[in-house]
Formats: structure tokens, C-alpha cells, sequence
């Protein structure tokens, strides 16, 4: 039985320095049916030169320009338009998959009728350099959970876009991608497993939301509010409860990796 073709999303946008990277993680991995989806976004470095010679040599590398910047979202959204595959996963252009991310998820996914699935994931800094940290999966995710707090890691996520059709966001500035997560454990009637085995790196960027502690309470009032179309209440007690679980519970998830 030949395995479905998997659809990796992945947003570019002056990423010179991580894309060769990023995109060798790709091509490293053990499961072999997947095409990458480059969107570009107006990028004015050498990313789109690094991305044409990946080109040169691979077939199943496949490059899209939006016409102007037009932010995350759309970006992704594009991507996912252009996307073939039966799942759709996403990488940003600065993270990194282990070699057997998809074969572990596709397996997983394939065997068990899961609509959704998501991994533990390692932190490394700008640089690249570990951080001894890694951010755990929950064993299985619920909506009501995941509306209180992103427990998904976009770089590991992988949703099945035959079974709940293509998922596209809202043209939020950040924090799309929680949305995109809500709606897809919302629409599954299958169990949200997460994968304890780490099977990415995320790079901890200065500005990035995972950094910016008052940039993550206004973009996460913003799903509520605008991406959910909740009431100004609602989305005040959903912020409350947003900001208990973010301090108190998924703090927790983070642990320090022993020494070597």
C-alpha cells in the first residue's frame, strides 16, 4: 500500500540565514511521500536563491510569491490552497524536524484514524544552540483545554485535510495558527494525541510570541475576540482564563532535559 502524500506548509520571508536548514529537514526525513510548499512573502534577501537551488535538484520542492507582504496568515492560507496532500503539515522557515517526525506522525495518524496529532518539541535559541529545554505534548487534547491556552506546537501539527477539509484563518497578525488548531480539534471526532517524543526544534526568536509576554495577551484576546467572534465578556473571562492556565499549568510543560 503506498503511503499518503503528506503537504509541509512553510511561510518564507527573508529567511536566509535558517532556510537551507529548515528545508535539509525536509528532505532528511525517513518517510519519503511529501511535497514542501514555499510561500514567499516578499522576501528581500537571498531566500528565494538558497530555495531555487533546493529547487534544481528536487521535484517535490515547490515555490509560490504572494504578490505584495500580506502577513502570516495569508501566507499560510496560500500555501495550503496549493496543497495536494491527504495531511497537511507545517514548518516555519527558521524551525526543524527530526528525520522521523512524518514517519512517526503518519504512522500514528494512519493507524489509528486520527484526524489530529501533535509532538513534544525542543527549544534551541537564535542562534540555533539547545536551550536544554523541551516543551511536552499532552497526552490527548480537548478543545476546551486548547481554547484556554495553544497547546499545540505549529511545527509539530499535522491534520487530516481529506477527513476535515482544508482549514483556513482569519487574517489575524499573530496567533493564527491557534486558530487554525482550534478549529481542527473542534471538527475532529477522533482522540487529539500528542506524541511524547520530541520530534522538532523550535528557534526562540526575541520577537517572537513565545518571548513577548505583552504581545501574547493582546494577539490572544484578538482570537477570542476577533477570530472566534466572541462578546467583549466572553472574551475578557476567556483572557482570565487564558492567563491562569498560561502562568500556572502549561508553565509546567516546560522541563529542563538532563545534562550530558
Amino acid at each position: 500500500m503506498s503511503k499518503p502524500l503528506v503537504s509541509v506548509v512553510t511561510p518564507v520571508y527573508n529567511a536566509e540565514k535558517f532556510i537551507a536548514h529548515t528545508i535539509q529537514s525536509v528532505l532528511s526525513q525517513t518517510y519519503s511521500n511529501w511535497e514542501l510548499i514555499l510561500v514567499d512573502d516578499g522576501s528581500t534577501d537571498q531566500s528565494l536563491d538558497i530555495i531555487s537551488d533546493f529547487q534544481k535538484a528536487h521535484s517535490n520542492i515547490l515555490l509560490f510569491k504572494n504578490p505584495e507582504n500580506s502577513g502570516a496568515a495569508i501566507t499560510r492560507n496560500r500555501g495550503m490552497a496549493e496543497a495536494k496532500g491527504k495531511y497537511i503539515a507545517f514548518l516555519d522557515a527558521d524551525d526543524y524536524w527530526f528525520t522521523n517526525k512524518l514517519e512517526i506522525q503518519i504512522g500514528l495518524m494512519e493507524t489509528r484514524q486520527l484526524d489530529v496529532c501533535f509532538s513534544s518539541y525542543n527549544l534551541m535559541d537564535a542562534n540555533g544552540k539547545n536551550l536544554g529545554k523541551q516543551v511536552k505534548a499532552l497526552n490527548e487534547l480537548t478543545y476546551s483545554k486548547l481554547l484556554k491556552c495553544n497547546y499545540v506546537g505549529n511545527l509539530t501539527g499535522v491534520y487530516n485535510a481529506e477527513s476535515l477539509g482544508k482549514i483556513y484563518t482569519k487574517n489575524l497578525r499573530k496567533r493564527q495558527d491557534w486558530l487554525l488548531w482550534l478549529a481542527a480539534v473542534k471538527s475532529t471526532k477522533q482522540p487529539v494525541i500528542g506524541i511524547q517524543e520530541p520530534l522538532a526544534n523550535y528557534r526562540l526568536q526575541p520577537d517572537s510570541m513565545s518571548a513577548n509576554k505583552l504581545g501574547l495577551i493582546k494577539y490572544n484576546y484578538l482570537v477570542y475576540k476577533t477570530g472566534l467572534n466572541f462578546s467583549t465578556v466572553k472574551s475578557v473571562y476567556c483572557m482570565a482564563l487564558f492567563l491562569y492556565e498560561y502562568l500556572f499549568v502549561k508553565s509546567k510543560n516546560t522541563i529542563d532535559l538532563p545534562k550530558t
